[in-house]
This record gives structure tokens, sequence and C-alpha cells, in this order.
């Protein structure tokens, strides 16, 4: 057996052994594989990359690790990660998007915090958090955002954040989360699947208190678990990849400014394995 099948066996083993797992994508606009394949939706995309990460990563583990196995498995190809010197980080704005799959536990923190190591800076430009999917038939209120967008804001304070949005949000649930909250939401992201046109009284308010509007093309939940669940059985051969449940999911993108082209965007996914 060659030294590349013992590490991927290894991987593999290390992974079925694992009770979560974090994995980081680096810099994905250079992947061949993604470009010739054009993925049609954010999802696919997301899959596709999860899935080429876990088999990059599984070739390259360390045999030490197998001595003592970690809780918690950190999947990141080291050489596929675009760090930010010193000498660019002004020239750069560093955007990311937080999608969250669990009320009952955000990672928000963590999430920031990973996105801030790995990129070598020591703040996000701008956050937007499209916040856990609902039961069928909940809507939105402002209760179920207020926890979430009191971590944002503790962030913000210690400046790991300098700007903080929201997604989907109407007319009146913006203007309540605006007049509630201590640091103001400076975006609000509206998907164009559901709304052709802005609707002219979310935008009234929007220019009014400064907010702007922007688009976007995600679903409700970035990665659904199954979606998850197949990109761990198509690169880790796991039989337990049911066990396996996203907790949230980073989109990060690093924007030159002068230029408006994007140098650098990737992806971190936080998931954990429960027992059933």
């Amino acid at each position: 057996m060659s030294a590349r099948s013992v590490q991927t066996e290894g991987g593999k083993q290390l992974f079925s052994q694992a009770s979560a797992v974090s994995i980081h994508t680096g810099n994905i606009v250079n992947w061949s594989r993604l470009k010739k394949k054009c993925p049609t939706s954010p999802s696919e995309e997301l899959q596709d990359c999860i899935r080429e990460t876990l088999e990059k990563w599984s070739t390259q583990v360390n045999p030490e690790l197998l001595k003592d196995p970690p809780a918690t498995l950190e999947c990141t190809i080291t050489q596929d990660v675009d760090s930010i010197s010193p000498e660019e980080r002004e020239e750069v704005k560093v955007s990311a998007k937080l999608f969250l799959n669990d009320p009952g536990s955000s990672g928000i923190k963590d999430a920031v915090e990973k996105a801030c190591s790995a990129l070598e800076v020591s703040q996000l430009d701008s956050v937007i958090l499209a916040p856990p999917p609902l039961a069928d038939g909940a809507s939105l209120s402002l209760a179920h955002l207020q926890p979430y967008w009191e971590e944002l804001e503790t962030l913000v304070r210690s400046q790991s954040i300098v700007a903080i949005g929201t997604s989907d949000l109407d007319k009146v649930l913006l203007e309540q989360l605006y007049q509630w909250a201590q640091v103001k939401p400076s975006s609000n992201q509206v998907n164009l699947a559901s709304c052709c046109v802005m609707p002219p009284e979310l935008t009234a308010f929007a220019k009014e208190y400064d907010i702007q509007l922007l688009t976007h093309s995600d679903p409700k939940e970035l990665i659904p678990m199954l979606s998850f669940q197949e990109a761990v059985i198509a690169s880790m051969q796991d039989n337990l990849a049911y066990e396996w449940i996203t907790k949230w999911v980073l989109r990060y993108s690093v924007i030159v400014k002068s230029r408006g082209i994007i140098k650098s965007k990737g992806y971190f996914v936080y998931a954990k394995r429960i027992h059933y």
C-alpha cells in the first residue's frame, strides 16, 4: 500500500472517530475543478467544496494524529489558505455571511474567530447574519433575532467586526430591529427569487436610515443536512454519515477595493456527530 493510501485510510479512521469537524476550504477562486463544473447553485458549490476539501485532507493526514485522535477534527488544506498580509490589509475588504443551522447554539463567536485566525486579520469588515431556519409555519420575529444580534454586537464592541447586517427582513422587522439594536444594521440582503422588485416601503426605510440594500440568491439553508451527509459519504465513505449535522457555515470573500474583484473566497463549516 502506498504512503498516500495509508494517509487516506488514516484520515477516514480519524473521521469515523471524531465527534465534531471543522472544515475550511481555503481559497476556492482558483479551483480548476469548480471552474470546469460551474455549480448551478450556492448549495451545490458548497457541497462540492466540502467533498473536495475532505478528499484532499485525507491524503495529507499526519499519522501522529492516529495515536491520540482529536474529538474535533480540523480539516484544512494549508496550501489553499490565502492569508492577508499587513501590507495589503488596507487595500481589501473582508466580508462574510454566517448561516446558522442550530437554534440551540449559534457558534457566532467561534465562526468569526476561525475566519480572523485563518486569514490572519484582526477583524472582519462586515458580517451578514442568516438566522437558523424556522419550523414549518413559524414566522421570523424580533425575539428570534435578538440573541444572535446581541452576540454580533459584542463582537463589534471588541472590534472583531466593523459592521453587521441582516438577511431577508421585511420593512416591519427591519424597523423593529433597528429601533431595538444598540449597534444598528448597516445592510439588509433581499432574495430576489422571492421578491422580483425591492418593496418600496423597504427601500424608503433603508434610504432614510442609511441601510444598504443588497440582493442575494442563497437558499434558506445553505447546506441541507442530507447534502452534507452525501459529501461525507462520497469523500470519507463514512457508514455513519447520517449522524452528522451542520451547526453553521461561514462564507467569506476578500475583495480588492480599488478594482472590485474577488481575490479570495472560501467556506468554514462546523458539524457535529449526533449519536441516535
